[in-house]
């Protein structure tokens, strides 16, 4: 046991196996009893691939909108000019800017979630690479998030929409929810995102029993279940 986790932590963990495997349904209903933090924890899902990272045909990139959403509000600026301001603005967007906006960033104003640009603006925006790239909030041509249809961009990142992305391990990080959504909604959006995996296999991996090799979820602040892949598979 790690001796330096909180004794809340540890009593977390202190009956829990950790090679135990869950159904989808069962571990939904779980994770929810380890959120025990004194704030909204995010429930978060971790997808191991059977992928090679390395190779540009096998990496996982796309964007899917949640049946329920994350469960928080979502904070969406966007780069624009021009009649694209109002179209950002109409749509929802927390704050649309050009020069100003990239001024402020630059200044350190960073009090957003997500960020969307039209590609003509995208050539001043790059100088926010080394700010916003390691938080991922630069916008991305594969993400959606560069286009000129800033309004469809807008509403889709508002009503939840979040980006899945493998990292150099081959691995998925993405939030589903929250501690205080029910568990339908919780299982609805983590099938969602099983499925979309599924169906997105990348061009370069083949098998499908061999693509997706573990499952877990887990709170902000607590342990993780692994969920039965194989089970998992059964309902993709």
């Amino acid at each position: 046991m790690n001796t330096t986790a909180s004794k809340r932590y540890q009593n977390m963990v202190k009956n829990l196996d950790p090679e135990e495997t869950y159904g989808l349904e069962e571990a939904v209903g779980e994770i929810k009893d380890f959120a025990t933090a004194d704030f909204e924890e995010a429930i978060e899902c971790h997808v191991r691939l059977g992928i090679d990272p390395a190779q540009a045909d096998q990496q996982f990139r796309d964007s899917l909108v949640l049946p329920h959403g994350t469960g928080r509000e979502t904070k969406v600026v966007v780069f624009a000019r021009g009649e694209k301001v109002q179209e950002a603005e109409e749509a929802g967007a927390d704050k649309v800017g050009g020069d100003d906006l990239i001024e402020k960033i630059k200044d350190g104003w960073l009090d957003f979630d997500q960020a969307v640009a039209t590609p003509d603006i995208m050539g001043d925006v790059s100088v926010l690479g080394p700010t916003l790239g390691p938080r991922g909030l630069m916008p991305n041509n594969k993400a959606g998030t560069v286009t000129f249809d800033v309004g469809d961009a807008v509403e889709k990142l508002k009503k939840g929409q979040i980006e899945l992305r493998n990292d150099k391990y081959g691995i998925i990080h993405t939030v589903i929810g929250t501690d205080k959504m029910s568990d339908k909604q919780l299982e609805e959006n983590l099938l969602a995102v099983l499925k979309f995996i599924a169906s997105n296999r990348p061009a370069g991996v083949k098998g499908r029993d061999q693509y997706v090799k573990s499952i877990a979820l887990t709170p902000s602040m607590g342990p993780s279940l692994k969920i039965d892949p194989s089970e998992a598979r059964e309902l993709l």
